[in-house]
């Protein structure tokens, strides 16, 4: 049984598919790849990949499992969240029972501009599980670096996305997204919400265009930016092919690396005696507080003048200014106050 268990054979069905084959097979099963985040996107990512064979998964993540995590976080179970797993951990567990094959390092961390590149550089293919802006632009900065591909994804409500760059030959996110949103501007899972299917779409996407290039078919990959809106029947393939060499983008063209040079981003300060972090953002931003109120409203308490918003959730209550900059009272953890920041604030 166990000769069974790590024979290729079991990879029959894949091998079968004409588009791997038994070659392509042998290339997966010697890949190795990093998902940045092991949220939603990161753990059907996950599931698919070790499912499919791909012989090393490095999975970073610097979050603990919640009960509100499994809905749609399909490798974790209410045991993860009784016994407060991390993420990571609670994420190898599982996928060590799926298959002995692959190798499963599980990274409990907080993905920085001082870590990416270590986390990045010894891998064929990078997978986006994240649910922040920040953290994109970061992996698409080691992509170009590196010279590595990668693969976006990301959801929010209903609207998923999701598009393959492979530096030199296709757009980076920079020649697409220019600029991350301002904190406010776009929703999170914590204040819009978030369609369970809708997650397993595009990562699912995402594990398919991540397949290809680790079995060696880098003709097949989609070139297109994927647009879906499961509730409104919806599918946009947008063609972004032309902006390659055609936009003076900062990343790719100028090989201006701001997120990993620190020039944009995140900054946390603990204040002492305080049980409170100060998260500020490297550039500034404007918020609109009346905006900003209507999204949180759903997830907490909030109030708002011109000059601050107040917004309670659990045991936290959050002063935000109009610069971006955020008091976040009731944790002296400058990690969680980040992971606080992405989820109700949003980068």
């Amino acid at each position: 049984m166990i000769s069974e268990l790590t024979s290729i054979e079991r990879y029959s069905r894949q091998m079968r598919f004409g588009g791997i084959g038994k070659a392509g097979q042998e290339r997966i099963v010697n890949s190795r790849v990093t998902i940045c985040g092991c949220g939603a996107l990161g753990t059907v990512l996950a599931n698919n990949l070790v499912r499919a064979g791909v012989g090393f998964v490095r999975i970073v993540d610097r979050d603990f499992v919640e009960v509100s995590n499994l809905q749609r976080q399909v490798l974790f179970d209410e045991s993860d969240v009784i016994n407060n797993l991390p993420k990571a951990e609670a994420a190898a567990k599982k996928l060590r029972e799926i298959n002995r094959m692959v190798t499963i390092e599980p990274i409990v961390t907080d993905i920085d501009r001082t870590n990416i590149i270590e986390l990045c550089k010894d891998v064929d293919v990078i997978l986006d599980g994240t649910d922040n802006f920040e953290v994109r632009y970061l992996i698409n900065d080691a992509s170009v670096s590196l010279n590595k591909p990668w693969v976006f994804g990301g959801c929010i409500g209903s609207v998923g996305q999701s598009m393959t760059i492979i530096p030199n030959e296709t757009p980076c996110l920079r020649c697409v997204f220019e600029a991350a949103p301002g904190p406010g501007e776009v929703g999170t899972c914590e204040t819009a919400g978030v369609l369970g299917p809708m997650v397993n779409v595009v990562a699912s996407y995402q594990a398919a265009e991540a397949l290809k290039l680790l079995a060696g078919k880098k003709n097949a990959i989609n070139r297109e930016l994927l647009y879906i809106d499961m509730w409104e029947n919806t599918n946009r393939r947008i063609k972004i092919a032309p902006l390659l060499n055609k936009v003076n983008c900062p990343c790719c063209r100028q090989k201006n690396f701001e997120w990993l040079d620190g020039a944009h981003g995140t900054q946390t300060t603990s204040l002492c005696g305080r049980n409170a972090v100060q998260v500020s953002l490297r550039s500034a931003s404007k918020l609109d507080f009346a905006d900003m109120s209507k999204q949180l409203s759903a997830s907490g308490t909030v109030s708002h003048n011109k000059f601050l918003l107040k917004f309670n959730v659990d045991e936290f209550e959050f002063t935000v200014f109009p610069d971006g900059r955020a008091i976040i009272k009731g944790t002296a953890d400058c990690e969680k106050a980040r992971t606080l920041y992405a989820k109700y604030i949003g980068h």
